[in-house]
């Protein structure tokens, strides 16, 4: 379960990660991210911004087909992409473009009020990977909604604090987690783990959108 969001805002978009890329073994999507933006009358230049929660393969494959976007990543995943030999595990070949600088990009050390509105926050919760962040989207009907990233993998990790052997910083995801828990309770977001299929049900099926 590799999931990615687009978010509308007025006639910007900000999309949430990318997913494999279409060359992956074994693993590979069968329709790229392009094309089903396509089923919805969304050009690749379209989007305003394009938003990683951090620097694995399975989040940001497909990356680089949005040369236009601008990059939004956290602080300690950039540095790590950016690295003069980056560490195993770190996907830092699709950033090209924003490596070399022809491609904008924006490392976030903190939180990012995306659209300056209060409307699409950027969460800074580090431990799976030194960056990684989180997102809070408010809609109008459905409520907020947080999209979790890989702070947990799967709700028996979040109720229960597991944190799996591969994070970065076992303390930083405990304390990511528990933020999440906090903006969950404080604002009655609706949780979205995005591996965990359970959560992915929490929304409309593609091309149909929460609102």
């Amino acid at each position: 379960m590799f999931s990615c969001y687009l978010i509308k805002h007025g006639d910007q978009y900000l999309l949430w990660d990318t997913g494999h890329s279409m060359t992956a073994p074994n693993v590979a999507p069968k329709v790229s991210v392009v094309d089903q933006l396509a089923k919805i009358g969304v050009k690749p230049e379209q989007i305003t911004y394009v938003g990683i929660s951090h620097y694995h393969a399975d989040h940001t494959g497909q990356v680089a087909s949005f040369p236009k976007a601008t990059l939004l990543i956290g602080l300690g995943d950039w540095n790590a992409i950016t690295a003069p030999k980056p560490a195993p595990g770190v996907n830092f070949a699709p950033f090209e473009g924003w490596i070399k600088g022809d491609n904008k990009v924006e490392p976030q050390a903190n939180d990012k009020d995306v659209f300056g509105d209060g409307s699409v926050i950027m969460l800074n919760t580090p431990g799976h990977t030194p960056g990684h962040h989180s997102l809070l989207v408010k809609l109008p009907q459905m409520g907020n909604v947080v999209i979790s990233g890989d702070v947990v993998h799967f709700r028996e990790n979040y109720d229960n604090n597991g944190v799996p052997w591969f994070n970065y910083d076992r303390s930083q995801t405990l304390a990511s987690i528990a933020r999440l828990k906090g903006i969950a309770g404080t604002f009655k977001a609706t949780l979205i783990i995005q591996h965990d299929a359970r959560d992915i049900d929490k929304l409309p099926a593609f091309p149909a959108a929460a609102k």
